[in-house]
């Protein structure tokens, strides 16, 4: 963490119950933070209810109920005070609304990218003036560094401070492909302290601090989901069954609703075939599912981007050279970007799938990102 950050300063950790948030705050209180914990309540899809009314307006309590007894447990071990702040119905409406949405207009989300903006940490700073504190953190795997700089108009100069997201030192737990729609506001009040850590260090650390949850499990990808994403989307999505035709317009199949493929999917189709059949489009209007078994047609040259968010705007003149990423567990790859948010890859690349984040990095450095309009 910056070095001008550890003096004696008051910040709210969010704290989930698992091992990366605690250690969050057991190491910022080692470095002299006053510290206090807070876990949100999210929205969850309850188990036992099956009226679609209760669903909607309810939670699973029991599930939400074991994550913040661990929580609770950690800062009881810290000695830190603790609070429950209840955000199932903003959740419910920003990040559950909005993944639904996106998959009835055939497309797929990315909901923590909206959560991280939106709820863990929009919805969190709203309470720095509510608890008097200076910060909030998280327990992300990235780095944040600060810069000073200054500014001079009409003979005056002023000092002013930028901050910059880097990748993880842990280039397997690295998410800063989640944080991409930062800015600099939000930036100037977090704190992300694990950012130097490896996640078997931070294991160790637990077992050295002796917190309770030391081998707690580790947290799903999409926290309101319990089983699988078409399970979930079942519940609230009817099927809308169409044709499936392949990449020469003949018919091969038949589905049962856009939303429960994906481009580049390769099992579940539901086609009979001794070569495998790929996911290559989806045509909304026409209610279409569009496959291919020649896999490098699911290669494209670039996309286009909207909803460009830019961690600090860009010193370069457009067009230029940057690294991109389209999907979280991919490598970043060469591309160049226009000022008509034109994505072109050095190389291409598979499965451009519109909905996920294209985020942008220079080296280490995370400069920005937006959503996949469409394949180029």
């Amino acid at each position: 963490m910056p070095k001008e950050r550890r003096k004696k300063k008051k910040v709210i950790v969010a704290m989930s119950g698992g091992v990366d948030s605690s250690i969050a705050a057991a190491l910022l209180k080692k470095n002299g933070f006053e510290v206090i914990g807070a876990f949100m309540k999210f929205w969850r899809l309850p188990i036992s209810l099956k009226n679609k009314e209760k669903i909607i307006r309810h939670e699973n309590k029991h599930r939400f109920l074991e994550a913040e007894e661990r929580a609770r447990a950690v800062a009881g071990a810290l000695n830190i005070p603790f609070y429950v702040f209840d955000f199932s119905k903003e959740f419910k409406k920003e990040v559950v609304d909005y993944f639904l949405k996106e998959y009835q207009l055939g497309r797929t989300p990315n909901p923590c990218v909206v959560c991280n903006k939106e709820i863990k940490l929009g919805l969190l700073l709203k309470k720095l003036l509510f608890l008097d504190a200076d910060y909030i953190a998280t327990g992300h795997y990235v780095r944040l560094i600060s810069q000073n700089l200054k500014k001079t108009s009409r003979n005056r100069s002023s000092n002013f401070k930028i901050f910059k997201i880097l990748k993880g030192k842990d280039k397997s737990k690295d998410q800063s492909y989640f944080l991409w729609r930062l800015n600099q506001r939000i930036l100037s009040r977090v704190l992300f302290p694990l950012g130097e850590y490896k996640k078997e260090e931070v294991r160790k650390l637990a077992q050295k601090f002796k917190l309770p949850n030391y081998n707690a499990p580790e947290s799903q990808e999409i926290c309101f989901i319990q089983t699988t994403v078409n399970d979930f989307l079942k519940k609230f999505i009817k099927f809308r069954p169409g044709k499936i035709i392949d990449d020469k317009k003949r018919v091969v199949g038949t589905h049962q609703g856009l939303w429960f493929y994906t481009i580049g999917q390769r099992k579940g189709i539901g086609i009979s075939s001794n070569k495998p059949y790929y996911v290559l489009d989806k045509d909304v209007k026409r209610n279409l599912i569009i496959v291919t078994q020649d896999e490098r047609k699911l290669f494209k040259r670039g996309l286009i981007a909207k909803d460009i968010n830019w961690i600090l705007k860009p010193l370069e003149r457009f067009p230029f050279k940057l690294e991109v990423k389209i999907r979280y567990k991919n490598n970043p790859v060469s591309a160049t970007i226009t000022k008509e948010n034109k994505i072109i890859f050095d190389k291409p690349q598979r499965a451009v799938t519109p909905g996920q984040s294209v985020v942008f990095y220079k080296k280490q450095e995370l400069l920005g990102g937006g959503i996949i309009y469409k394949p180029l």
